[in-house]
């Protein structure tokens, strides 16, 4: 076995159907007495109902988290989190808040309690990205790291079912460039590939019936394990092209990350066959590469770019933010075959077999 590295990282996770009533005891927990909750426009009923069970210990509600974590709205929730004395920040919904709790904690240190509503992860990992100017940029500081996390499956019963599996395969998308990180450790390796399998079960009986309770907390559960991969090991190309199309043509981020994937799983694969071995196996199918493609497809996500926004000319630019830094990856940086690989992301076409397999 090789040398390696394991991290655990400090969180407490509270996860079962009806664990939101458990806020108050954790905020107890924290010593902490008047909370911000934050949440997007769309999710303000759900922000009410965090407030009512926190009565007056509910400092406000700031309701205009976006995708990126534009830099002017970080700033407004932090002066908003200063001017109403909150001493935590409460985090519900999906990455978009998330990430808003964390540049809030980034700036004050305010500890955060996330309440994941989809199938994110960032609520497992002390990442961050702000957008400026066009460009996101993304570091790590244990300050953003929630201290707590309320999974309640529940919660997710009404995320509507395309977003359910786009959340789904943005988690995805954390555990299978876990595999292969320069990072990785045996630890790793089990959590991502149970969290993959725990993803590839739920996510078709969602799309059968979205009430179904334990397809949801199979989903939850999955989602959380790719979270701590996200959190533990470093990304590769997969993110890195995520996050220059989501932070400069403003891409929605799961819907991004779920056509993505499959082809930055194929430029890959000749490079780190052992993980592609493990997605195959968490799926079920042939290819690493084409078994993503067919769990987007079969369960009526997007699979091409240009069905979410992206502009055919805007590719070039694209390839180049992407290879303007170099960083870790199974095989090297090809500028010619990035560029394809955004083309056939853009077209939608099904990616080739894992070149190990016949």
């Amino acid at each position: 076995m090789k040398r390696f590295v394991y991290q655990g990282l400090p969180s407490r996770v509270v996860f079962g159907e009806g664990s939101l009533a458990s806020l108050p005891a954790e905020m107890d927990a924290l010593q902490a007495g008047r909370a911000l909750v934050l949440c997007t426009p769309e999710q303000r009923a759900s922000a009410e109902q965090v407030a009512a069970l926190l009565g007056a210990r509910a400092a406000g509600i700031f309701d205009r988290a976006v995708m990126h974590v534009p830099i002017e709205t970080a700033r407004e929730a932090r002066e908003e989190a200063r001017r109403l004395g909150a001493d935590c920040a409460v985090a519900i919904g999906g990455g978009s808040t998330t990430g808003l709790g964390k540049a809030i904690a980034l700036d004050s240190g305010l500890p955060i309690v996330a309440i994941p509503t989809t199938y994110a992860g960032s609520e497992m990992t002390p990442i961050y990205g702000i957008t400026e100017a066009g460009l996101k940029k993304t570091g790590k500081d244990m300050r953003v790291l929630p201290r707590t996390v309320i999974y309640d499956p529940a919660l997710s019963a009404s995320l509507p079912v395309g977003l359910s599996v786009t959340s789904g395969i943005n988690a995805i998308a954390h555990a299978a460039e876990g595999l292969y990180s320069v990072e990785g450790n045996p630890v790793i390796d089990l959590m991502a590939e149970e969290g993959i399998a725990a993803l590839g079960r739920a996510l078709p009986r969602i799309r059968a019936n979205a009430s179904d309770a334990e397809a949801r907390s199979d989903a939850l559960y999955g989602a959380w394990l790719c979270g701590i991969v996200l959190g533990t090991v470093g990304m590769a190309l997969h993110h890195k092209l995520c996050h220059t199309l989501g932070g400069s043509f403003n891409l929605p981020h799961a819907e991004t990350h779920t056509i993505v994937l499959p082809h930055a799983l194929a430029y890959n694969a000749a490079a780190a066959p052992q993980a592609m071995q493990r997605i195959r196996r968490a799926l079920g199918g042939d290819s690493a590469a084409q078994a993503v493609y067919d769990l987007a497809r079969d369960n009526g996500a997007p699979v091409a770019l240009k069905a979410i926004g992206m502009k055919a000319e805007d590719l070039d630019k694209a390839c180049d933010i992407a290879m303007s830094n170099q960083y870790p990856n199974p095989r090297a940086l090809e500028r010619a075959a990035i560029r394809q690989l955004l083309q056939d992301a853009f077209d939608g076409v099904r990616p080739q077999g894992d070149p190990s397999r016949p």
